[in-house]
Order: structure tokens, then sequence, then C-alpha cells
């Protein structure tokens, strides 16, 4: 009961954030933003980058302190 009280506020809380923040916003630099974006309770997909291991040992073997060539 209590984590519904505060979804239910949550989804007043960030449509209010979300109408400041589009308010405020800059049109030619970003863009709409929701009330999704603001709501800590809604579901968001994880961020996923594609990457070679190449870049991995580039930033963890080849640029270790203490590394002789």
């Amino acid at each position: 009961m209590a984590e519904e009280r505060q979804r239910d506020h949550w989804s007043h809380t960030s449509l209010v954030l979300s109408v400041l923040a589009n308010i405020h916003r800059d049109p030619k630099r970003a863009g709409r933003y929701t009330a999704d974006d603001f709501n800590p309770f809604t579901a968001r997909k994880p961020v996923t980058m594609k990457a070679g291991v190449g870049i991995l040992k580039h930033v963890f073997v080849d640029n270790r302190k203490g590394n002789a060539k």
C-alpha cells in the first residue's frame, strides 16, 4: 500500500517536472521530455554499448601504471 502511494505521488511529481523541463529547454538542442524521464518507478531499457575487446585491452592492459613496454 505504501509503494502504491509513492508511485501515485511520483506520477504527479514527474509530470510537473517534465512540464517545467519542457518549458525551459532549448528546442534546438534537446528533445522533448516525458514524465517517464523523471519517474524512478518506470522501467527503463538498460543502456548498452557496443565495443570490441580491443578497447578493453587498451584500457585495462596497455594503460596500467608501471607497464614497461
